[in-house]
């Protein structure tokens, strides 16, 4: 990250629709809770995830490609080695602004190509704690 780490995390928290790539439908999952509480705190949640139809209230999508709304931030919870593709996808999209990898999950070689595109990366972080000590 560039700038102060506090300036780019509360920038990318600014944004307001967030395509959450490994959503989970199953309460007590990080992939759920933390969702959940973006959402409650207005956040718009487009879930991606394959093997349901529904997450929070949201229609779920198979892929990041088949999203149909504006996608401001990719939000992954995934394992690392498939943050590559999930990258690729954010790239090819001309409306992502920024890709943040949850705690633990992180791919130096994706977030460079990412970064290279224009993108902000925030790896290994997870986006209700940082929403939680910059923007309450």
């Amino acid at each position: 990250m560039t700038d102060s780490d506090d300036e780019v995390l509360s920038r990318v928290l600014d944004y307001e629709t967030i395509a959450v790539v490994g959503c989970s439908g199953t309460p007590g999952k990080a992939a759920h809770d933390v969702p959940k509480y973006l959402q409650r705190h207005g956040y718009r949640i487009v879930p991606v995830n394959p093997t349901t139809d529904e997450v929070l209230g949201e229609r779920a999508y198979d892929t990041l490609a088949d999203v149909e709304a504006e996608v401001d931030v990719v939000n992954v919870f995934r394992p690392s080695e498939e943050v590559a593709g999930i990258v690729d996808e954010a790239i090819e999209r001309d409306d992502v602004t920024a890709i943040w990898t949850q705690l633990g999950i992180r791919d130096d070689d994706a977030a460079g190509r990412a970064t290279d595109a224009g993108l902000t990366v925030v790896q290994d972080r997870c986006m209700k704690v940082e929403h939680g000590r910059l923007k309450r």
